[in-house]
């Protein structure tokens, strides 16, 4: 419980207004996950600041709030301590109320295993005493003075993470809690993209130990050198830990040896001094998680707790979800969630346990997302990963743009092709990872928080109630996006929403029409690589681009796919062509001899297509052109004509005139079957087409725009059902209150006629953001219109938000997509622009960052 006066004295703060509550049940952060009877605390970081949501967690059920400028809202009936420092009288607080209770504080830091030693430890010591341990894995400066929240006077003994992410972190917590007790797991590749490399982080992290008192215990990881040599570091008394798997071996003072590894629990013989404990378990997979383990018993020892009794109250002890936690896997394979979060040492470990449990006929199916907050060390790690999975497992599934690069490593290094899938959705890695899954297999599923892996193990579920049994459940998770990058301003790219457009394009064609997915100009703006990537796993044969380096860019990135290069490719790209194995559209003859000699040279061939223009006037043979084109390839050896094809010009609005094109088309294809000409591939069809005039489908179509949920036209939209892709992001950099008669922008074309607030946000028309003729009408600010003012910059854009209450530097502002109730769609900026929803999301430049 959380007293008002420990807060007041603790935030030297005052009240607003008289106190409705004096008690708190807990503190809050989050409005999306408020408790009735909680104390709302309006913390500002680099994400956001809490005071914009203060009213969302009254709503809730917040009875108090701390902030450092009361609510504008009636705040009758609630508890407000304003303050001037949130954050600084949280740790304040903590300090007090550790205080006042008397409570013991063992802290926990590493950069991995930090939750399970906790919870063992909490085990162990609560076979003795009334222990608090921190929930969830509420860490660092701002989560530690959470996680004390329901603390009690009952409590003798805090159990407490100290997780760091950034330099001076440790000594803050330190100062404020003062442990006695300090344990240290090991040291890995976790945040070196703040803390920098290994060294840096057990600088920072062995600030726990320095700080112990005389009287006070460092539990180390003898294993790991850079925890060993903090004993030497300290004042307190040291008790060290370690495994008899690597040299040195028999130095520390607690040592699990002959350790066994099993599917569902790792067994070990323990030494302690001259004391022997054979034949004792845990139920944790994996001889790594005995590093969270033994610290434990260390400690358990320095309270007076015998190691038999340490040892029993362990073998109790349950997997955190997302930690290597044994669930029913689809076809009775065990599946092993490890996506609570991910770095190479831990997925390494995680590797080595699944090689060791496995039997002769069992198979490892290893999921893997990307390993995020690496920094530089990202290129080598997911290598690395991708290297040890050669040698462990039996199909490879990867998630995302990181974990790609070790599908392709393991590619290089010879997993056979056929066994690596590289996906860009949760439903896609699910999937892969069911293909003739059966009993026993195991399939493993790791990743980083952002790549929200703990939604392919949700998918991979034998039994649905189990999902309470995963990391990041709550309903405010999904309205999280974790992976927000460095740019404020993004486009985000559902990448479940192209799968299910591209099955539903697959089912609306049927199973004898093949998909040909048109992924040309960057896939309309969503990401080459991934779209098709992602079209392919979900029924596309078939990629089309617009120019032999884009199909370059798709075989760079390891896509094996058959592929066309749909419009002109000048006969000095012939060598590349053979060489990047894509098929051509062909309508001149001088361009066929010339591809032809160039085959001829390589000792290769050239597949083509040849295109008929029908009534388009673009690229492609006239109708009374083809019979004398196709006499002139009899020579030309080297091709492979596998082809034939033609573009619609109006399909999105003019039936007529697009049957005209499809008879005109068949007048040409019927007479050169007649002739003895066989194509594997004849296509007509675009999106509209595809979707509006089954006739015109032949066997097989092409897809573009509604691959991303948005319609070919107005007269030609997609199925109701299908769902958009893209949404377009920015943030607010900048609010200020302009007097009446203030220019704002270049040209100072707009003019405020009274005082108005304007907001600064960073996107411009080097982004795609047009500037003129014509220009988004407005933007999306806290579920509301906002107008643009002023002329579009290169970077950066004015909007008016006179009318929005409290607008702040960090808010968020949506041009393409929903925010609360109200929607910009590609087709509503395409009206603004008097343009078309292809020109809209093609024309989003590179330098905007896409998140997937």
């Amino acid at each position: 419980m959380i007293n008002l006066y420990d807060i007041l004295e603790a935030a030297d703060g005052q009240l607003f207004g008289e106190p409705a509550a004096q008690i708190f049940t807990d503190f809050c952060f989050d409005s999306r996950r408020v408790n009735q009877g909680e104390l709302f605390v309006a913390i500002k970081t680099d994400r956001g600041d809490g005071h914009n949501y203060m009213a969302d967690a009254v709503a809730g059920g917040a009875k108090g709030i701390m902030c450092t400028h009361p609510p504008t809202f009636d705040t009758e009936g609630l508890t407000v301590v304003v303050m001037r420092s949130v954050e600084d009288a949280l740790m304040r607080w903590t300090e007090i109320i550790l205080q006042k209770f008397g409570t013991t504080v063992i802290g926990v830091t590493g950069s991995v295993g930090k939750s399970t030693a906790k919870e063992a430890i909490a085990r162990v010591l609560g076979t003795r005493y009334n222990v608090y341990k921190n929930p969830g894995s509420f860490n660092g400066r701002f989560g530690l003075p959470l996680a004390l929240g329901r603390l009690g006077k009952e409590h003798r003994i805090a159990v407490l993470e100290f997780g760091t992410n950034q330099f001076g972190e440790m000594a803050e917590m330190v100062a404020a809690t003062n442990p006695l007790v300090g344990v240290v797991t090991a040291i890995a590749h976790a945040h070196t993209d703040r803390l920098g490399n290994l060294e840096t982080i057990a600088r920072e992290k062995s600030e726990l130990v320095r700080s112990l008192p005389p009287d006070g215990l460092a539990v180390l990881n003898y294993d790991d050198p850079l925890v060993r040599q903090m004993s030497s570091d300290t004042p307190a008394g040291v008790l060290t830990f370690g495994l008899d798997i690597r040299e040195p071996a028999f130095g520390s003072d607690l040592l699990a040896y002959n350790i066994l590894v099993d599917r569902y629990k790792t067994g070990f013989d323990l030494r302690h001094g001259q004391q022997r404990y054979p034949g004792r378990w845990v139920p944790l997979l994996g001889a790594h998680q005995l590093y969270s383990i033994l610290p434990a018993l260390a400690i358990g020892l320095s309270y007076d707790i015998p190691l038999e009794e340490g040892l029993q109250a362990l073998t109790t002890l349950e997997p955190l979800p997302g930690r290597m936690h044994p669930l029913d896997g689809p076809n009775g394979s065990l599946l092993v969630d490890d996506s609570f979060s991910a770095n190479p040492e831990g997925t390494l470990a995680a590797l080595d346990w699944a090689e060791q449990v496995r039997e002769h006929e069992t198979r490892v199916i290893f999921v893997m997302g990307d390993m995020d907050e690496l920094g530089n060390y990202s290129g080598l790690a997911h290598m690395q990963v991708g290297e040890r999975a050669v040698e462990v497992v039996d199909r490879l599934v990867s998630k995302g743009d990181l974990a790609a690069e070790t599908g392709r490593v393991a590619i290089d290094k010879g997993l056979d092709r056929s066994r690596v899938h590289i996906t860009f959705s949760a439903q896609d890695a699910a999937q892969a990872a069911r293909i003739d899954v059966g009993l026993d297999d195991i399939v493993l599923v790791k990743g980083s928080p952002t790549a929200r892996m703990e939604r392919v193990v949700r998918s991979l579920l034998a039994n649905t109630q189990d999902a309470r049994l995963l990391a990041r459940q709550e309903r405010a998770y999904e309205q999280v996006w974790m992976d927000r990058p460095n740019r404020p301003t993004w486009v985000y790219i559902d990448m479940d929403a192209v799968a299910y457009n591209v099955r539903r394009l697959k089912d609306i064609v049927g199973p004898d029409v093949a998909l040909m997915a048109v992924v040309k100009a960057n896939a309309y703006g969503h990401g080459a690589v991934p779209v098709s990537t992602t079209a392919l796993n979900n029924g596309a044969e078939y990629l089309g681009v617009a120019s032999i380096n884009e199909a370059m860019e798709l075989r760079e990135a390891g896509i094996d796919a058959p592929i066309l290069v749909m419009g002109y490719t000048p006969p000095w790209a012939a060598r590349q062509v053979i060489r990047y194995d894509v098929a051509v559209a062909l309508y001149d003859v001088e361009v066929a001899r010339a591809f032809d000699r160039a085959a001829r040279e390589m000792n290769a061939a050239v597949r083509a297509h040849i295109k008929v223009d029908t009534g388009m006037g673009r690229l492609g043979l006239l109708p009374d052109e083809v019979t004398i084109f196709f006499r002139s390839l009899n020579n030309l050896q080297q091709l492979q004509i596998e082809g034939l094809f033609t573009h619609f010009s109006v399909a999105d609005e003019d039936e007529a005139y697009t049957r005209r094109q499809v008879e005109t088309f068949e007048h040409v294809v019927d007479p050169l079957l007649a002739a003895g000409f066989r194509f594997k591939y004849i296509h007509a069809a675009n999106s509209a087409a595809a979707i509006h005039f089954p006739t015109s489908r032949f066997n097989m179509v092409r897809c573009g725009i509604a691959m991303h949920g948005l319609n070919p036209g107005l007269l030609a939209p997609v199925p109701a059902d299908f769902r958009p892709a893209m949404t377009w992001k920015t943030t607010v950099a900048q609010v200020k209150r302009l007097p009446p008669g203030s220019f704002v922008g270049y040209g100072n074309t707009f003019r405020t006629q009274s005082t108005q607030t304007i907001a600064i946000i960073p996107v411009g028309y080097a982004d795609g953001f047009r500037r003129s003729p014509r220009r988004w009408k407005h933007v999306l600010v806290k579920g509301q219109y906002a107008p643009l003012v002023g002329r579009v910059s290169m970077d950066m854009t004015a909007i008016d938000v006179t009318h929005i209450e409290d607008v702040q530097i960090g808010d968020e502002v949506v041009l393409i997509g929903q925010q609360g109730r109200l929607h910009i769609s590609a087709d509503d900026v395409a009206d603004y622009l008097d343009t078309i929803n292809y020109e809209v999301v093609s024309t989003i430049l590179a330098r905007v960052p896409r998140v997937k």
